[in-house]
């Protein structure tokens, strides 16, 4: 396994990650993920601990706590081998301060998953959506207690806009705080959009993305092609509406691609789609997730070698899109060469 640091912190985590969102099965879209139990849960854990992978990734609502107390359960005894980040401030309940990351709420909030989780502290706190209600001096003073009380070791965001970090940044420099080190985004071969702001705002930050749905929602597992219709068994047919739109044209081509050099190359689609977000700038952690030993074994295989430089032009070419304005007509990996620097050197 490869470690890289988490953004400009001094934490290094494993390149790939392991989402839990498959622990516990409750709800329409958790259900449809997967149901692991505790039994089920410890498995995968251990093929991943053995394979070097050691940061496990939850939230507050997957599955209404229940993977976070899968996953407390699965790594008893072996807490300080592990790397736990969850996340919360998406509603748990109806009542007015079940949402949101007000200071009750983030104190509250952080206890639960404590207890949850079966830990005294938590390594990776995520704000898992922006609130716009709070005001951020209240959110990073809150963070910053929760830090220096030990609660939690570090804290990131979750699906933020790239103006919606800095506000946090820039008051977390100026008052002292503890700043964000993490960034968990949406990122694929079929959805790159984190390139247009997010990633030169990461770059400048010093912080790192963790990726969530890397294989583009379930799209570049290799089952779905130009001429093969979605399995009956996919998870799509219950998962698509709450995930990213796909233009189908592009994806039939990036398989296509992805195809091609999985002959050259001896590798499976998903480890090649994995593989070229490795190589990506600010990508500090991909979060693979798996319902059964086969998959996970599958997905572990995307470390230790990489994607010629070939093969990651291909990839580019073809899953290249128009960037929206302001950055069309200019890209700002393309254009202003003079003013901004490559991200892709």
């Amino acid at each position: 396994m490869e470690y890289r640091q988490l953004g400009q912190s001094g934490l290094r985590i494993p390149a790939l990650s392991f989402g839990t969102g498959t622990f516990g099965g409750q709800g329409p879209l958790f259900s449809a993920w997967g149901s692991s139990d505790v039994r089920e849960a410890t498995r995968l854990i251990d093929i991943c601990l053995d394979a070097g992978l050691n940061m496990f990734d939850s939230a507050d609502v997957y599955s209404n706590g229940a993977a976070e107390q899968i996953l407390g359960e699965a790594v008893k005894g072996r807490r300080d081998k592990t790397i736990i980040s969850t996340k919360l401030a998406l509603p748990m309940g109806d009542g007015p301060n079940d949402y949101g990351t007000s200071r009750h709420r983030l104190i509250g909030a952080t206890e639960a998953a404590l207890k949850r989780l079966n830990t005294d502290y938590i390594d990776l706190l995520q704000l898992h959506a922006f609130d716009a209600y709070t005001p951020v001096d209240e959110i990073m003073e809150t963070l910053d207690t929760l830090r220096q009380t030990g609660k939690i070791r570090y804290s990131g965001v979750s699906n933020f806009a790239s103006w919606q970090i800095m506000k946090s940044q820039a008051l977390a420099q100026a008052r002292g705080y503890g700043r964000h080190v993490a960034h968990q985004a949406y990122y694929s071969l079929v959805g790159r959009d984190y390139e247009w702001d997010l990633m030169p705002m990461s770059q400048d930050q010093g912080i790192g993305a963790i990726v969530w749905r890397p294989l583009g929602w379930g799209r570049l597992t290799g089952k779905i092609r130009r001429s093969t219709p979605v399995p009956a068994d996919s998870r799509l047919h219950e998962t698509a509406q709450y995930g990213p739109p796909v233009n189908e044209n592009v994806l039939y081509d990036i398989v296509d691609v992805l195809d091609q050099i999985a002959a050259e190359t001896g590798k499976s689609v998903p480890q090649i789609a994995l593989n070229w977000l490795l190589q990506r700038p600010t990508v500090s952690s991909v979060i693979i997730g798996a319902r059964n030993e086969q998959q996970l074994r599958d997905n572990l295989g995307a470390v230790g070698w990489a994607l010629s430089a070939n093969h990651i032009e291909q990839l580019d070419a073809v899953s290249k899109c128009q960037p929206p304005y302001p950055h069309y007509p200019y890209h700002i990996q393309e254009g202003f060469a003079r003013l901004n620097p490559p991200l892709f050197p």
